[in-house]
């Protein structure tokens, strides 16, 4: 239930920036952006996709993988690089 909750609460988040983008975009009415701006404007927000899945495909992998655990636990860090209080 509180799953349902979740999805209907994003799901109204994306339909009320949906308008919100709609009606700005239809207030510009005097703005053209050429076919070069176009290009530009899907490029970057293709690649900007692409960014934040490849970064959170990163962080599934490493999470998965135990590196964050071994971090955490403070088994990776070199003695070198432990403070004196550890070490006790």
């Amino acid at each position: 239930m509180k799953s349902f909750f979740l999805l209907l609460f994003l799901g109204g988040l994306l339909l009320f920036s949906g308008i919100g983008a709609y009606l700005l975009w239809s207030d510009m009415a005097g703005v053209e952006i050429s076919l070069h701006g176009m290009i530009a404007l899907i490029g970057g927000l293709i690649l900007t996709f692409l960014v934040g899945g490849g970064l959170m495909a990163l962080v599934f992998i490493s999470s998965r993988s135990g590196h964050d655990q071994r971090v955490a636990d403070g088994d990776g860090v070199h003695p070198r690089h432990r403070s004196e209080r550890d070490t006790r």
